[in-house]
């Protein structure tokens, strides 16, 4: 029923329909609300504490998957190049509600959340969830003081935070409807400030970058391999073309990753999961495939649950972003605290 009712809003989020104007009344109030709490956080009515080292924000404010943890995963490789030593903080999907906690390649999903332990496993820096963002960041400091920059994954509302750098990522949906929740996808305004703006998508069309603002950044989402969950060498996509494949992804927009897939020159059946989707009820049972092919985001799931990281049809295909290296540079001068060219 919740996953009928998600997909409802998410058509009715993509244009101005009966619905989405039925929902208006609540999106001016929560507009309402939403610039009452940035305003009390600008006037210092409530204060947002800043950590000693520059802090870098990565989020989005149309709601569900952008590509949000690619992008973090290429912010701390290009902070790295540049000499930085960067840190990763999180609120950590699914994860627990207590105190910070360290995460580790080895670290339980259900207790720190499956893209967390992602960029833990992809990024090779220290990754640190909590539900307060100060608090993670104190205690990723603390426990490496050799790390000299932190990135905050998915804290653009986590006013709290003071942050050095704002980065805020769309796909290819826009805007949607250009409304803000519940009668459409925004979580703020389109108008909101930001240092630099990311678009996940094929192409930023002219209608695209007027519609997201923020003179564009085009991010790439490459994934040409797949490898077996259970250990193996991995192949190119095209070399599993004669297979009966079925895609699953348990993300937030699975179109995006079956598009992918497809690009690559397979044929293919679909299989949509909700959102951090757990696996525990194993979609795969009755499906009839040579080939199940999943995101990396699920893969770390799987690989806890004993018969799914045996399953021969599993494979995952890991993807990497591409970004205009300037985009790096100029974040780099950012936290070096140097005036943009």
């Amino acid at each position: 029923m919740a996953s009928q009712l998600e997909s409802t809003l998410t058509r009715a989020w993509l244009r101005r329909g009966l619905l989405a104007w039925a929902l208006l009344p609540l999106a001016l109030l929560f507009r309402l609300l939403a610039g009452l709490r940035r305003l009390l956080f600008r006037t210092g009515v409530k204060r947002a504490e800043r950590l000693p080292v520059p802090v870098i924000v990565v989020g989005n404010i149309f709601i569900g998957g952008t590509g949000k943890t690619p992008l973090t995963i290429w912010l701390a490789e290009s902070l790295r190049a540049a000499g930085f030593n960067p840190g990763v903080i999180s609120r950590g999907h699914g994860g627990q509600e207590g105190d910070a906690l360290e995460v580790t390649p080895q670290s339980d999903p259900r207790a720190v959340g499956d893209e967390p332990l992602l960029i833990a496993a992809r990024a090779g820096c220290p990754v640190v969830v909590g539900r307060r963002r100060v608090q993670a960041g104190r205690a990723l400091l603390q426990a490496h003081p050799g790390v000299d920059v932190l990135i905050a994954d998915d804290g653009l509302q986590h006013y709290a935070l003071a942050r050095d750098v704002e980065i805020v990522l769309f796909d290819g949906r826009g805007v949607g409807n250009g409304w803000l929740l519940p009668a459409g996808p925004l979580r703020e305004p389109p108008s909101r400030r930001r240092d630099f703006t990311v678009v996940n998508a094929p192409e930023i069309t002219p209608g695209l970058a007027q519609a997201v603002g923020g003179q564009p950044w085009r991010m790439h989402l490459a994934g040409d391999f797949a490898e077996p969950l259970r250990g193996g060498e991995r192949v190119p996509l095209a070399q599993l073309s004669d297979k009966r494949i079925v895609a699953a992804a348990g993300i937030g927009n699975p179109g995006r990753f079956f598009a992918m897939l497809r690009a690559a020159g397979l044929t293919l059946g679909e299989l949509p999961l909700p959102d951090h989707h757990d696996f525990l009820d194993d979609p795969f049972a009755g499906v009839d495939a040579d080939v199940i092919l999943i995101t990396e985001k699920d893969a770390v799931k799987c690989r806890q649950i004993d018969h799914l990281k045996n399953d021969p049809r599993l494979w995952v295909v890991p993807v990497t972003a591409q970004l205009d290296l300037r985009l790096a540079e100029q974040i780099v001068e950012k936290c070096r605290g140097r005036s943009l060219a």
